[in-house]
């Protein structure tokens, strides 16, 4: 996620261009750490949202509103005191850093005109939001900081605001020269991507990283490897991407790995889509993992961007009990497997003691007493071998005792076996299953997956846990010939996709030999389209454990030829006859219909 200098000056832009003069009419803090301006102006009504969270800090124009709670916090209380109907006269951002400000004009009590200060830091886990006098001296702050924790800067009431103290050694990207350029961070022995973003404020190693593409130059070699030349090239492209930021010509958009965004940018980040190599990469039939959304500002990208995010957050925390357990089931069961094959393997001597029984009862009569071996002709290799004996038993009893050994080896190897099977099964369902939790969006997708768990004994059921109801539906998707696709979201829905709403002649794909979700072509008993396979192949690699792959092996058949083992878990299937296809996991360009 690159929420850097860049993108704030952006923001910036955006503001000053909507809401600067406007006035505040309304202030919310739906969340501890989050607020929520109303602003009227010569622009119209607008609505600001700014958030102080550690883990996805944000501020952006939206059109949402969010309920407040009925009581508001302290923090709340003192804004609406000093600044409710004040006006907004200044939105800057200092030396490029990862702040704004907010100058705010408003009448005291006795109907004098004050200017009060809100600073938003959004940086990360010290991100806050911080409410200072005209003379910079703190009045209250969301997030209060203490010197125990932090010897920093103590961030306090009646204590002066100062910076952060992230920009002391680094320089401002829109004021560097190239002498600068190449004396501080050329120099720097470090990979040439660190070497920028460590060398100036508001520059992420997102941003580092695409300079350094633009440039052709590869960015995680050392900054000594390159040629005066290189670093001269280097350095224009730097100069020309802080020109777009001078001149304000910015690109919103996100990058989304499939349907999930992975980053957003207030550039077209060409490291990820376009640029040069694209035409290259099409031409050798390969298609791009990921597809770059653009937007007309960016509040847009950062609400769409923070709206999706929040959807897997939030689904992975919820998810973290259930994560724990199956990790915790897996590890021990692959334990368990490394150690019942070493066991397996160890008996794999067994026919060798047979073989020394057979050959002593042949072969000893005529052993001397005390003997320590007997060296005998192999007549099932037709070698001479030398057979370890116990020199205080007879020739009988030293064949029975490796008789006894064998016979030990064989009830072993035959009982491991079926233990052996029986681990691996358990752990290709954990797994199975694991795949499924990373599948799952919302909460309702959980709800089977914890059922199943508690089924097969992973999770104890208590009296109180009824059967829950089942509202999580399979992804439904439309192909671009017009075909229905539905993708499992975890066994359960396998299981019923593939046995009970699947018709014998519609078509079965499924990532080949790894854990991954049924995907079900509705036929309507007709030739489908080569596209259609494609599509359905990359949806069958996408669902599952492999979708990080740029290649994925995809099996397929019709599912007349599916068929389901007795007692074996939900969504477990064999099939012997099948095609195959090898394809990207990329489904950006398919259509996912409301379930």
């Amino acid at each position: 996620m690159a929420l850097d200098g860049f993108v704030i000056s952006n923001l910036v832009y955006e503001l000053n261009n909507t809401i600067l003069n406007a006035k505040i009419s309304k202030i919310a803090q739906p969340e501890n750490d989050e607020l929520l301006f109303t602003l009227k102006g010569a622009n119209g009504q607008f609505r600001l949202a700014m958030s102080a969270s550690a883990s996805l800090p944000f501020l952006y124009l939206t059109e949402t509103n969010k309920p407040s709670p009925l009581t508001a916090p302290n923090f709340c209380m003192v804004l609406r005191k000093h600044i409710a109907n004040g006006r907004i006269t200044r939105i800057y951002q200092p030396h490029m850093e990862r702040i704004i400000h907010f100058e705010i004009e408003h009448l005291d009590e006795l109907g004098d005109l004050r200017t009060k200060t809100l600073i938003v830091e959004l940086m990360g886990k010290h991100s806050n939001i911080i409410f200072c006098n005209s003379d910079g001296m703190i009045i209250d702050s969301i997030k209060h900081v203490s010197s125990m924790m932090s010897s920093l800067r103590e961030v306090l009431p009646g204590r002066a605001y100062v910076l952060p103290a992230t920009q002391e050694d680094r320089l401002n990207p829109l004021e560097v020269t190239e002498d600068a350029f190449m004396v501080s961070v050329m120099a720097k022995p470090v990979t040439i991507t660190k070497a920028i973003y460590t060398s100036f404020t508001g520059i992420s190693p997102v941003v580092a990283s695409e300079i350094c593409h633009r440039a052709s130059i590869d960015g995680d070699v050392p900054t000594d490897a390159l040629s005066a030349d290189e670093k001269k090239h280097l350095f224009h492209n730097f100069i020309w991407l802080t020109d777009d930021v001078k001149n304000h010509n910015y690109s919103p958009n996100i990058v989304n790995h499939g349907k999930e965004p992975v980053d957003f940018s207030c550039f077209r980040l060409t490291e990820y889509v376009g640029g040069a190599d694209a035409a290259a990469h099409a031409a050798g039939g390969l298609e791009f993992s990921y597809s770059m959304q653009e937007y007309d500002s960016i509040s847009a990208v950062l609400e769409h961007y923070y709206a999706s995010k929040n959807v897997y957050t939030r689904i992975r925390q919820k998810s973290v009990d259930l994560r724990k357990i199956v990790g915790t089931a897996l590890d021990r069961n692959r334990k368990k497997y490394q150690l019942q094959e070493k066991q397996l393997k160890d008996t794999e001597k067994r026919d060798k003691y047979k073989v020394y029984g057979e050959l002593i009862h042949t072969y000893g009569y005529g052993l001397a007493e005390g003997a320590k071996e007997l060296e005998a002709l192999n007549y099932y290799t037709n070698e001479m071998i030398k057979i370890p004996l116990d020199p205080t038993l007879d020739a009988k009893a030293n064949a029975q005792k490796y008789f006894d050994k064998y016979n030990k080896l064989k009830r072993t190897y035959e009982a491991l076996t079926d233990l052996t099977e029986e681990t691996r099964a358990q752990i290709e369902h954990l797994e199975s299953i694991s795949t499924s939790l990373d599948i799952a969006l919302t909460e309702d997708d959980l709800v089977q997956i914890r059922e199943e768990l508690m089924e097969y004994g992973y999770i104890k059921r208590k009296r109180s846990d009824k059967k829950a109801k089942v509202k999580s539906k399979p992804f439904h998707y439309l192909s671009s010939d017009g075909y229905h696709i539905y993708v499992g979201k975890n066994n359960y829905q396998n299981e019923e996709l593939t046995f009970k709403f699947a018709t014998g002649n519609d078509w079965w794909f499924h990532a080949k030999g790894m854990p991954g979700s049924h995907v079900i072509v509705k036929s309507n008993n007709e030739e489908l389209p080569d596209r259609v396979f494609e599509e359905a192949g990359k949806l069958a690699g996408y669902y599952s454990k492999g979708r990080e792959n740029d290649k994925i092996e995809i099996d397929y058949l019709q599912k007349k030829n599916v068929k389901k083992p007795n007692g074996s878990a939900p969504g477990f299937v064999v099939y012997y006859t099948n095609y195959s296809l090898t394809i990207h996991p990329d489904i950006s360009e398919l259509t996912l219909l409301e379930s």
